[in-house]
């Protein structure tokens, strides 16, 4: 009644660990070497609408401006970076940002994301890079290992290629594709090439396993020398997280992007315990040609609100609690400094005892403060 849909208050625990998240993730970033960056939250519209960007302008939140164009709420993190480091030097950079974003086609108005952009790095030690530092990350706020599911835009994009298909059939098979729709996919294949490549790319939808799924596609594609190259760096990538300890690693090679600017591997991260998606990313090199510039670039989101589910309240500080009047006020600001290390807090009358490990009294004898434990 009071808030406009999809808008919320923040109270307590949850934001309580939100902020025990996001403040995780800059110890993280900063020792892996990152620096911090921030966009507006303002944007125009057509930096997210683009072709190279195509997000669509009935998701987002707008309004027309004194110059009549339409500005928008930051739909998106990695666009707006990416417009923000366009014009600067050419040289390896790491970047990490946390924020909010808004969109109106999920539930709720507006999520926060932390995250990490790499420009100007090899293709494998940037891409390895956001997998370990999104590792490390979930180690640090106790979450643990988490299953990592590895995928190429190049793998089906080479596949659907070679077949004749109108804007509108091509985003009708991407959506198949997605949804793991094998008739659909087939279907729709079909009329637009021969039974045997109808099959082939349907059989991408069955794609899906553990790490040993890419020998049988080695065999099966080893005349297609372009998706070889393709498989031996998801198999490089997966050799890299396995030395380096990360749990359970599963391939898709029916991975479709669901952004334009997706232009090689892609991955997300799974929850052990949920299932639920804790973070996603891939390879973007596209999207700095909107900015006139051709540029190495990957990064990883992670969904703060499921993180931030997944952490328990701690209660190693001990909680003091110092009854204080008027009179005591200015004394007991400095009995508060010799408890280091503690949660302080100073009432009137300690109503809810039993909330402290220890609580304190100040009383004046003889003309002078004395603090006594009750």
């Amino acid at each position: 009644m009071f808030l406009p849909a999809g808008s919320k208050d923040e109270m307590g625990i949850s934001l309580n660990n939100r902020f025990h998240v996001m403040e995780k993730f800059r110890k993280v970033t900063t020792l892996r070497g990152y620096k911090p960056i921030s966009t507006p939250v303002i944007e125009y519209a057509s930096t997210f609408t683009n072709e190279f960007i195509d997000m669509k302008l009935q998701d987002m939140m707008k309004w027309f401006n004194g110059e009549g164009e339409i500005e928008v709420l930051r739909p998106d993190w990695t666009t707006a970076i990416a417009r923000a480091l366009s014009n600067l030097e050419k040289k390896p950079q790491k970047w990490a940002y946390q924020g909010s974003i808004f969109k109106r086609n999920m539930p709720g108005v507006e999520y926060h994301q932390i995250g990490v952009e790499i420009i100007h790095h090899p293709e494998l030690m940037g891409e390895s890079e956001c997998l370990l530092m999104a590792q490390a990350f979930l180690k640090e706020i106790g979450v643990g290992t988490c299953v990592i599911e590895l995928g190429h835009t190049e793998i089906y994009e080479s596949l659907v290629a070679e077949m004749q298909l109108s804007k509108a059939d091509a985003e009708r098979l991407r959506l198949a594709m997605h949804d793991k729709k094998k008739d659909e996919v087939y279907q729709i294949a079909i009329a637009r090439s021969n039974k045997e490549k109808a099959e082939e790319l349907a059989s991408l939808v069955d794609a899906f396993g553990p790490i040993e799924i890419i020998a049988e596609y080695e065999e099966k594609w080893k005349e297609r020398e372009n998706v070889l190259g393709t498989l031996r760096h998801i198999k490089k990538l997966a050799e890299i997280l396995k030395q380096s300890g990360s749990g359970e690693i599963l391939v898709d090679l029916g991975r479709v992007k669901n952004l334009p600017y997706y232009s090689g591997l892609m991955f997300r991260g799974f929850l052990q315990n949920s299932g639920a998606v804790c973070f996603s990313g891939g390879r973007y090199d596209r999207l700095y040609e909107q900015f006139g510039e051709s540029i190495s670039a990957v990064g990883v989101a992670l969904d703060v609100e499921v993180l931030a589910a997944q952490v328990k309240e701690s209660d190693t500080l001990e909680k003091v609690c110092i009854i204080a009047n008027e009179e005591s006020l200015a004394f007991a600001e400095e009995v508060r400094k010799s408890f280091e290390n503690c949660i302080v807090d100073v009432q009137s009358e300690a109503e809810n005892a039993n909330d402290y490990n220890k609580v304190y009294e100040i009383k004046k004898l003889n003309g002078k403060f004395e603090v006594i434990e009750r």
